[in-house]
């Protein structure tokens, strides 16, 4: 099983901050990270895409590219590119680059998002967000998959015998599909035979087997053989040396950063007999000591079919820079071992 980060390019904000010299600091630590990641074996690090003030990760490909400049072997992935709001020639095209410049370690994960603050910006009606989606990744397949595009849809001019340049190391591109927990997601990755990659950020991780299910019979009947229809899990976590320690000290950011996203979205705020439950054994949370986390892993591993890439995302607590070092060494050094053995 692959093992890898995800990030959103936090950075810490307040009235008084300066932002541009606490991005520049958190931008130089991330990919610190970025590079520890790579050299403690670690399979693959993602960088998210979003458009607020407490991330800066609205360019991701810049990001992965200064990225591959540092790292030698660790794949390099968006979790996710929001392709609704992206123009599939551009986000074609910078990943074919990001492929060049690492030699073949990009990929893709692309999905709709879990934020709205792109349409708005990019001039994009909410009431297209799922033909927006559908009809941007049929092009970016397209794209992908033919060097001569010929294609026409209801949102983008048509492109008629158009050549687009630069093309990647790999052939094809990897592109996973990022999915929440829509049914008709599942079937449409299914159907392309698109490697699928489930986001669980909470509840228990086994309810997601049906849509799994779901996603395997669909891309069945559609052809492709079981072992093109991977599927890859993204988990909240967080690794120290034991399980009180890791709770202690991702609870209380947690806390903050979910119950402050809970008020826009209705969500009652969070509180410790809450997170405890989904930390349980059957829970989203990967929180906890290394073999604690191995054994919970593999036990989701069983309980969904089999998983063939398990990332964690980590940088949502506050978690200081050190602690992060940390936590990425012992899922390299010791969390990943005990998976694979």
């Amino acid at each position: 099983m692959e093992i890898g980060i995800d990030s959103f390019a936090a950075v810490t904000v307040s009235d008084d901050a300066d932002l541009a010299i606490n991005g520049m600091n958190a931008l130089a630590e991330l990919l610190e990270r970025m590079e520890f990641a790579d050299a403690v074996g670690l399979d693959s690090f993602g960088i998210g895409e979003h458009y607020r003030k407490e991330f800066l990760d609205s360019a991701p490909a810049v990001i992965l590219a200064a990225a591959a400049a540092r790292t030698k072997r660790i794949r390099l992935s968006s979790a996710v590119t929001v392709l609704s709001a992206a123009d599939p020639v551009r986000v074609f095209q910078n990943f074919a680059t990001l492929d060049l410049i690492s030699r073949g370690r990009a990929e893709m994960v692309v999905g709709r998002g879990s934020f709205t603050e792109s349409f708005p910006l990019f001039g994009l009606n909410l009431h297209d967000y799922d033909a927006l989606f559908a009809e941007k990744l049929d092009l970016l397949l397209t794209i992908r998959d033919h060097k001569v595009v010929n294609w026409s849809g209801e949102f983008r001019p048509a492109l008629r015998d158009q050549v687009i340049y630069p093309r990647p190391v790999q052939n094809p591109l990897p592109i996973w599909l990022g999915v929440g927990g829509t049914p008709a997601s599942f079937v449409r990755a299914g159907v392309l035979g698109l490697p699928l990659m489930v986001a669980v950020i909470g509840g228990e991780t086994h309810r997601f087997r049906p849509l799994i299910d779901l996603y395997r019979q669909a891309g069945a009947q559609a052809g492709h053989p079981p072992e093109q229809l991977k599927v890859g899990l993204h988990s909240l976590g967080y690794v120290a040396n034991s399980t009180e320690q890791a709770v202690n000290e991702y609870y209380p950011g947690y806390a903050e950063t979910f119950t402050r996203i809970g008020k826009e979205r209705g969500w009652p705020p969070v509180n410790r007999a809450r997170f405890d439950a989904q930390n349980g054994p059957t829970g989203a949370l990967l929180v906890g000591g290394p073999e604690e986390i191995a054994q919970k892993i593999l036990r989701h591993s069983e309980a969904l079919g089999g998983i063939s890439r398990i990332t964690f995302q980590m940088d949502n607590a506050g978690l200081s820079h050190e602690n992060l070092l940390r936590a990425l060494e012992l899922i390299g050094k010791r969390v990943a071992p005990l998976v694979n053995r």
